[in-house]
């Protein structure tokens, strides 16, 4: 093993190493997740594996090179001037690449690093101040009122509600969404959320600057013939990637998500994209929820909602900007959807759910 395989200033848990052997026996102490990722990153293979999340088809392994993890833990670093000796906060699972990129991260760019299980609400009971960390949304509506102790945040694996977003406006912490999947070693774009100049009455209207996803550095966009985004990454990727994303290019580093082609819906010859739909929805259904089309003689396919709870009435009148063409035809409700291991909802396996 090498003596200088990671960053001089690296810390775990405020522990300092001077070898690899030295910081495995450590790891072993956190957990078998933490002890088995960096064993395979200290290896002599140039690649390791690592799983996809499953929430748009199933899991699978792939293999990512070393390589292209440093480099997209670069770049992070560059885009959030995030240098040497930044204090960080993991409390992602370390099986899935989000949680490993924290552990990059803090390795090849010198950070001092702590790691808390991944708990639902990881801020609780914590005293120290991080300059950066990053969250799934469920763990940023948990850490509202302790957000503060967090200078900058990553939010991935989901959607941020709308509920949400009127909630972190007036946080000192920076909230940034970001796009990305398992093959770009997690984000390579990345949109501010939060701090936003207020209109009158308290509505929350983005800058033209701020709305839209904007690329790390040596990242290419473009869209095919679906109008899906197209990624060019030579540092972190050796091939192109085509998504299955429905984009609007705004710049060529800047874009507009729409929503998943899989996902669209033609309804009577109407495209709806059920991402933008419940965008609109949030802002009067508090549980979870997701649309999705069903079959129909006279129509193709019809807009239904399906809501997690109990049932309750539901008021699109007012929505604003919601057009008829995007209010559900039908509503649906369930106990409980089915989840990955991640958290995310599994639309599909939850739509088996509903006897139909």
């Amino acid at each position: 093993m090498n003596q200088c395989s990671f960053h001089k200033s690296f810390q775990l848990n405020g522990v300092s190493f001077s070898s690899e052997e030295e910081l495995l026996c450590f790891a072993e102490t956190i957990n078998t997740s933490v002890y088995s990722f960096l064993s395979d990153w200290f290896n002599s293979e140039d690649y390791v594996i690592v799983q996809t999340s499953g929430s748009t088809g199933k899991p699978k392994p792939i293999r990512l090179k070393k390589e292209f993890m440093k480099n997209s833990a670069k770049a992070t670093g560059s885009f959030f001037e995030l240098a040497e000796n930044t204090t960080a906060l993991l409390c992602l699972s370390t099986d899935y690449i989000a949680g490993k990129m924290m552990l990059v991260r803090a390795l090849t760019l010198g950070w001092k690093l702590d790691i808390v299980e991944g708990a639902s609400n990881p801020l609780k009971g914590i005293e120290t101040s991080y300059d950066f960390s990053a969250m799934v949304p469920l763990q940023l509506q948990n850490s509202l009122k302790e957000l503060r102790k967090v200078k900058k945040l990553i939010v991935g694996g989901g959607v941020v509600s709308n509920n949400i977003l009127k909630e972190i406006q007036h946080i000192s912490t920076k909230v940034f969404a970001t796009y990305g999947m398992t093959e770009t070693i997690t984000h390579i774009a990345v949109k501010r959320l939060n701090n936003f100049s207020l209109l009158k009455g308290g509505t929350t209207k983005q800058s033209v600057n701020d709305a839209f996803y904007k690329t790390l550095p040596n990242i290419s966009i473009q869209l095919d013939d679906r109008s899906c985004l197209v990624i060019d990454a030579p540092k972190v990727s050796s091939e192109r990637i085509v998504t299955n994303d429905i984009v609007q290019l705004i710049s060529e580093t800047e874009f507009e998500w729409l929503g998943r082609y899989d996902n669209v819906i033609n309804s009577g010859g109407v495209k709806l994209y059920p991402e933008k739909i419940e965008e609109k929805l949030s802002k009067v259904i508090s549980n979870r929820f997701f649309v999705a089309g069903f079959s129909d003689e006279r129509l193709g396919e019809k807009l239904v909602l399906i809501v997690e709870g109990k049932e309750c009435k539901i008021n699109f009148t007012s929505i604003e900007n919601l057009t008829k063409y995007e209010i559900p035809k039908e509503i649906y409700f369930l106990d409980q959807f089915i989840e990955t291991e991640t958290k995310k909802i599994q639309r599909n396996k939850t739509l088996d759910l509903l006897s139909l």
